[in-house]
């Protein structure tokens, strides 16, 4: 892939962004790392902890006093980077709530960080100053219960909740559709002018795309209704039915995705379980 990797990329003022190299096909091209600030920094999403990209992100802060280093959650693209930039900086870890759990079955996406120990854990709507500017927390469970995103100025920094390339995986049990739904509507109330994600290119519209992301959930939401409505499918079979066509390589997190909508259904009251195989009530 011709991606600039292990460079820094000025965005826009006090908004910088360093490529890692582990593309995939839930990371696109790699996780982006963040720098913002000027005279002092902050880095959020440090990354996977691959030498050459903790090494990037030291030659990109160049001296200058990194105030925190802030991960958005805890999955293994995101924050393993954060202790050897600690040990490299002196920066403290500030951010999301530790989180680490084993899946029962294959996860597709990328594992929890088992090794993830902030210093400090912002809860929704508390900052850390940097270069006179504020980084505030924006709580948005859904993917994790514990991911958060980061308003800066008018920019907000998505993590993996809003992504500029594809559709956020929400694997249970610790994804949740009730409430990767609640965090996009919390989005769809603000105000932020762009939007920064780890993965993919930043979202102009932001308001907009939101309404989009809810709209595509809400229409894979009655798909699946009038699947289990026709007969009682198993979740390979309902997958698919719902996704024809689907890389291999996704059929895993498009089971996850469905589970994530089932559940959500029957604890409202609309599905129910028989044996491996859901039906509508």
């Amino acid at each position: 892939m011709d991606a600039p990797y292990a460079r820094l990329q000025q965005l826009e003022s006090g908004i910088a962004r360093v490529l890692a190299h582990n593309p995939s096909a839930f990371t696109y091209f790699g996780t982006q790392s963040y720098l913002v600030g000027e005279r002092e920094v902050a880095v959020i999403d440090p990354g996977p902890d691959l030498p050459e990209h903790v090494d990037a992100l030291v030659e990109a802060i160049g001296g200058r006093k990194v105030v925190a280093i802030m991960c958005t959650h805890t999955h293994r693209d995101h924050s393993p980077a954060a202790a050897p930039l600690a040990g490299r900086t002196g920066a403290p870890i500030i951010g999301c709530a530790p989180l680490a759990l084993e899946t029962a079955g294959p996860r597709a996406d990328a594992s929890f960080d088992g090794d993830y120990a902030p210093e400090r854990v912002l809860a929704d709507g508390e900052a850390v100053e940097v270069d006179g500017a504020l980084v505030t927390a924006v709580a948005t469970p859904g993917h994790t219960s514990n991911h958060l995103c980061f308003a800066y100025g008018d920019a907000l920094l998505t993590g993996d909740h809003v992504m500029g390339w594809s559709t956020t995986v929400v694997f249970p049990p610790d994804g949740d559709m009730a409430a990767y739904m609640a965090s996009l509507d919390k989005l769809r109330h603000r105000q932020d002018r762009i939007y920064y994600p780890a993965h993919g290119d930043a979202v102009t519209n932001p308001q907009q795309y939101v309404r989009h992301l809810a709209g595509h959930r809400m229409q894979r939401e009655k798909q699946i209704l009038t699947l289990v409505a026709e007969q009682p499918r198993p979740i390979p079979e309902i997958v698919a039915n719902a996704y024809p066509g689907l890389d291999p390589r996704l059929i895993t997190a498009a089971g996850g995705s469905v589970l994530a909508h089932l559940l959500d259904l029957e604890r409202r009251g609309l599905v129910e379980r028989q044996g491996d195989s859901w039906t509508a009530v």
